[in-house]
């Protein structure tokens, strides 16, 4: 039963138990609240050490029933690496960096999504290595990822790392209207997190916009020292790149995009603004 959460309360019951060791299939997983001695254990030794908390009985039953106990610390963000190259080792998939470096971005410390998320990769790739892209494709988030690391690029202002990994999205397939409306929403969350809000306020911000309290409060550090002016601003560059891309004034929806991405940069001469004031071309024409 992976997933299975104890700790806290009272101790579970002798019917709990056997409930719990019958419905076992082959593993329990133990998620502590805070970190452990040990980095990972398993087996009679690890259930002996726990014999004398409440969940002791519980332990013996699992392994009485041939079960596995597993033991995992929380997971810091400096650790998902090590962790996810693990957990693919044992599910005979070869990541390849870019592809690890994805997958990390993407499911954060979420162990059991992470495992999910191999064994599918796994599965997939029968054999072959998965790359990043592989990963974009296939791990429900990642892009997102990717454009948010687009984002970051665009509030420091760095073209030089947002151009080539614009290109990069571009050619891996990834729609200019797609990557636009990922800009705007997450400008979108921008915006509430730049008031740097406290958990209960991004909880209310979180319902207004649809998504997560969790997201808020983690673009707070890269909305430092963005203000409502700046945040309009960007809007109004998205809003012109949008237009730009329905009615044809740029020479390609990826050249709108691009220049879009170059005036968010603060790049001169790259303002798409410019083009709502003159009749659309006709491409091709």
């Amino acid at each position: 039963m992976r997933g299975t959460r104890l700790g806290g309360g009272r101790p579970p019951t002798a019917r709990l138990m056997m409930a719990l060791v019958a419905v076992c299939a082959t593993a329990l997983v133990l998620v502590a609240p805070e970190p452990m001695k040990s980095q990972r254990s398993r087996g009679r030794k690890a259930a002996g050490k726990a014999a004398a908390a409440p969940d002791g009985a519980l332990l013996d039953a699992v392994e009485n029933a041939n079960g596995t106990i597993e033991r995992y610390d929380r997971l810091l963000p400096g650790e998902m690496p090590r962790w996810i190259s693990a957990r693919a080792k044992l599910a005979g998939v070869t990541l390849r960096p870019d592809a690890l470096d994805a997958l990390a971005s993407a499911l954060g410390p979420d162990t059991e999504r992470i495992e999910n998320e191999v064994r599918k990769l796994a599965a997939w790739a029968n054999g072959e290595p998965v790359t990043g892209p592989d990963v974009r494709s296939l791990v429900s988030g990642a892009i997102e990822s990717d454009v948010f690391e687009l984002t970051k690029a665009v509030v420091r202002r760095d073209v030089r790392a947002a151009a080539p990994l614009l290109d990069r999205l571009l050619a891996e397939g990834n729609a200019p209207q797609q990557l636009l409306a990922l800009l705007l929403w997450q400008f979108r969350v921008l915006l509430f997190a730049a008031s740097d809000p406290r958990p209960a306020e991004a909880e209310r911000m979180a319902k207004a916009i649809k998504s997560s309290s969790g997201a808020i409060l983690r673009y707070t550090q890269y909305a430092r020292g963005l203000g409502p002016r700046d945040i309009a601003r960007a809007y109004e560059a998205l809003y012109a790149c949008d237009i730009s891309i329905k009615t044809g004034r740029a020479e390609s929806d990826e050249t709108a995009l691009l220049l879009c991405v170059m005036d968010l940069c603060g790049v001169p001469g790259a303002d798409l603004r410019d083009f709502m004031l003159v009749e659309a071309p006709k491409r091709g024409g």
